[in-house]
């Protein structure tokens, strides 16, 4: 007898379904005709069905070409819990995209740069604009998107950040399960310079560059680090440390 999830995927739309089969690119079509046959994935499948060890990536793939997916919980082969997609709502899509927009304004990058600088909204470190990507603050998917967004709504991030932020968005909680925009809003991601976690974690993060004539001084931390037999996170922490507290005697 065909699953819940199979029935729901036998009755699609006419118009729905040739947006599916128009899609061309290797992932998100795995992903689409693994659904289209079996009524939904799991992050299992893609894993090891397909080589895919990022699941995620996998099913955003889809939903950046404008096709709706759920995400819900199943009982793994090992009797745990995992993830899993199948079509959300064929109505969710209008004009062949997912509600929101997909293309920035014409001129938002150029204001970004004027307002924000060009430099990484992580990192802090300048960048030429071409170098950088135009990011939502608070994810997509959680928030949404509209014409009418201010640029405040936006940061520019170098490519390193924006895959190591996508990557921790996207195995956070809030992302997966909750979608609450103020949770986002307070993340790190968000609002490095002011917010209460990172991905739902208490913890705190200070990034720092040597760049330019800056390199010799970070190699030179390294090895008093190596020297101290120490990590040099951990040598660096010990020389804030010391300096806070010569710095409190001092008041």
């Amino acid at each position: 007898m065909p699953s819940e999830d199979q029935q729901r995927t036998s009755n699609l739309p006419d118009d729905f379904l040739r947006l599916l089969n128009s899609v061309k690119t290797k992932r998100a079509k795995t992903v689409i005709d693994h659904i289209l046959e079996h009524g939904s994935i799991t992050t299992e499948d893609l894993r090891d069905t397909y080589g895919y060890n990022h699941p995620p990536r996998a099913a955003r793939d889809v939903r950046e070409l404008g096709i709706p997916l759920e995400t819900f919980n199943v009982t793994g082969s090992d009797g745990r819990q995992i993830g899993a997609y199948r079509f959300g709502d064929p109505n969710d899509v209008r004009a062949g995209q997912l509600r929101g927009r997909q293309a920035w304004p014409k001129n938002l990058k150029s204001t970004l740069v004027e307002t924000l600088g060009s430099r990484c909204g992580i990192f802090s470190i300048e960048y030429e604009p071409r170098y950088l990507q135009i990011d939502h603050r608070v994810p997509y998917e959680v928030a949404g998107d509209d014409e009418q967004s201010p640029p405040e709504e936006f940061m520019l991030l170098c490519g390193s950040c924006n895959r190591a932020k996508s990557w921790s968005c996207e195995h956070c909680r809030n992302w997966t399960d909750d979608r609450l925009e103020e949770v986002c809003r307070s993340c790190y991601w968000a609002t490095p310079s002011r917010y209460d976690h990172v991905a739902l974690r208490l913890v705190k993060r200070l990034e720092l560059i040597w760049a330019g004539h800056e390199v010799g001084e970070h190699e030179e931390l390294v090895r008093l680090a190596r020297y101290a037999q120490q990590t040099l996170p951990d040598f660096v922490k010990q020389i804030l440390r010391n300096k806070v507290e010569e710095l409190t005697d001092e008041e």
